[in-house]
C-alpha cells in the first residue's frame, strides 16, 4: 500500500508538471504574442510526445523494473519543467512543451506497478484509482499555477517573468518524487527486480496477430475520445473561459480545475462499475456500460458547447466530465482481458490512442475557421459515433478464463 500511495501521488505530480503551463496560457500568449494557430501547435505539441514514449517505457519497465524506470523518467523530465521559462519565442516555446509531453508516459509505469502489486481480483480497481488520483493533478494545477503566479507577482516581478518561475515548482515537485519513489517504493510485493530471483522471459516473438482483432482498435478508439478529449480540455479550458466569458486567468484556472478534480472519485467509479457489470453480465455487460458512458460523455460535451451562460456551461462542464472520466476506467476495466497472452501490447496499443486523439483533437483548435465552441461540438459528435462503434463491436472473451490464467501467473 505504501507503493500504491507514492506511485498515484507521483503520477500526480507528473500529470502537474505536464499540465502546468496550461492555466497560465492567457498570459504565456500575450508574452509571447501566440497567434490561434500557433496555440493551437502547442497544444498538439503537448502530447506528440507521449504517444512515442509510452510505448517505448513498458519495455523500460521490464528490464529496469517501474522504480528505476519512474525515477529516471521524472529526473529527466524535470529539467524541461524547470527550464521552459528561458523559451522567448515561439519556436523555443514549442520546443519546450514538446519536451515534456514525454512525462505522460508516467501513466504506463502506473498502470505497470500497480498490476504488479495487486492480486488479478482487484488490479482493476487498483488500476483505476490510481489513474484517477494521479489524472487529479491536472485539475489541481489549473487551481494552483494561477495562485503561485499571482503570488510571484505580488512580491515584485511582471507578468512576463512570473510565469517563468512559477514553472520551478513543479518541476521541484517531480524531483522531490523522484526521490520518494526511489527510497519508498518496491518493484513487486516480493522485493526490487535487482533483490530477487527473477525469471527472465523466454525470448520469442509477439503474437501480433491480435492486432487484426477489432476489439482492440474498438478500445483504443473509446480511450481516444475519452482521455484523449480530458488532455485536450486540461489544455485548452482556461483559455478558453477566459476568452469566452472574458474571466480572470485565476478564476478561469479555477473553473477548469473542476474538471479535473472530477478524478478524484469518477475513473474508479468506472472502473468498479465495470467490475460489477462484469460479475453478471461478462465482457458484453462491459462493452454496453462502456458505450452508455461514451454516449453520454458526446452529448454532454454538445451540451456544454451550445450553453448560453457561464453557469450553464459549468453545469455541462461537470455532466460530460463524469462520464468521460467513467469511460477511462471502464475502458481499462476491459483492456486486459482481450488477449491473456498479449496485455502489455494490448495495453500500449489502446493507452497510446488516448495520445493520439489528444494530438488529432488539437488540430481542431488551431484551425482559424473554427471556434473552440465549434471543436467542442464536433468532438462531442465523434464521441457519440465512437460509442455506437463500441455498441457493435462483440467483447466475447471467456473472461473466467483469462483471470484464471492471470491468477496462476500471479501465484508463480
Amino acid at each position: 500500500m505504501r507503493s500504491f500511495h507514492i506511485t498515484w501521488f507521483t503520477f500526480f505530480v507528473c500529470f502537474f508538471g505536464w499540465f502546468g503551463l496550461a492555466p497560465l496560457m492567457p498570459t504565456i500568449k500575450e508574452d509571447l504574442h501566440l497567434d490561434k494557430s500557433q496555440i493551437g501547435n502547442v497544444v498538439i505539441a503537448s502530447v506528440s510526445g507521449t504517444i512515442i514514449a509510452r510505448l517505448l517505457i513498458g519495455k523500460l519497465c521490464d528490464i529496469w523494473g517501474p522504480r528505476k524506470t519512474y525515477t529516471a523518467l521524472l529526473l529527466l523530465g524535470a529539467i524541461p519543467v524547470m527550464c521552459v521559462g528561458f523559451a522567448h519565442d515561439y519556436t523555443s516555446f514549442l520546443l519546450f512543451r514538446l519536451a515534456i509531453s514525454v512525462i505522460g508516459a508516467s501513466f504506463v509505469i502506473t498502470q505497470f506497478h500497480t498490476s504488479m502489486m495487486f492480486a488479478p481480483e482487484i488490479k482493476g480497481t487498483a488500476n483505476a484509482v490510481a489513474g484517477g488520483w494521479g489524472n487529479l493533478g491536472g485539475g489541481v494545477t489549473n487551481m494552483i499555477m494561477p495562485v503561485i503566479f499571482a503570488a510571484i507577482v505580488g512580491i515584485g516581478y511582471t507578468k512576463q517573468e512570473a510565469w517563468r518561475y512559477a514553472m520551478i515548482v513543479p518541476g521541484a515537485l517531480m524531483l522531490i518524487a523522484a526521490f520518494l519513489y526511489y527510497r519508498f517504493t518496491k518493484d513487486t510485493p516480493a522485493g526490487n527486480f535487482d533483490e530477487i530471483e527473477r525469471a527472465p522471459k523466454v525470448k520469442g516473438k509477439k503474437n501480433y496477430s491480435v492486432l487484426k482483432d477489432w476489439r482492440v482498435w474498438s478500445l483504443a478508439l473509446a480511450y481516444a475520445v475519452c482521455f484523449g478529449m480530458e488532455i485536450t480540455f486540461d489544455n485548452v479550458a482556461a483559455l478558453h473561459f477566459v476568452q469566452e466569458y472574458k474571466l480572470s486567468q485565476g478564476t478561469a484556472g479555477l473553473c477548469a480545475g473542476l474538471f479535473g478534480f472530477m478524478n478524484l472519485f469518477a475513473r474508479a467509479l468506472g472502473g468498479l462499475f465495470a467490475d460489477k457489470v462484469g460479475k453478471t453480465y461478462g465482457m458484453w455487460g462491459k462493452g454496453i456500460l462502456l458505450s452508455l458512458v461514451l454516449l453520454l460523455e458526446g452529448f454532454g460535451l454538445i451540451l456544454f458547447a451550445k450553453s448560453g451562460s457561464f453557469g450553464m456551461a459549468i453545469f455541462f462542464m461537470i455532466f460530460f466530465a463524469l462520464f468521460l472520466k467513467m469511460a477511462n476506467g471502464t475502458t481499462y476495466a476491459i483492456t486486459p482481458f482481450i488477449s491473456e497472452k498479449n496485455i502489455g501490447l494490448v495495453s500500449g496499443i489502446v493507452g497510446a490512442g488516448g495520445n493520439v486523439g489528444g494530438m488529432l483533437f488539437g488540430f481542431l483548435f488551431k484551425a482559424k475557421g473554427i471556434t473552440y465552441l465549434d471543436a467542442f461540438s464536433y468532438i462531442g459528435m465523434i464521441v457519440i459515433g465512437v460509442s455506437l462503434i463500441v455498441l457493435v463491436t462483440r467483447f466475447s472473451k471467456e473472461e473466467k478464463r483469462v483471470r484464471l490464467k492471470m491468477a496462476m501467473e500471479y501465484n508463480k
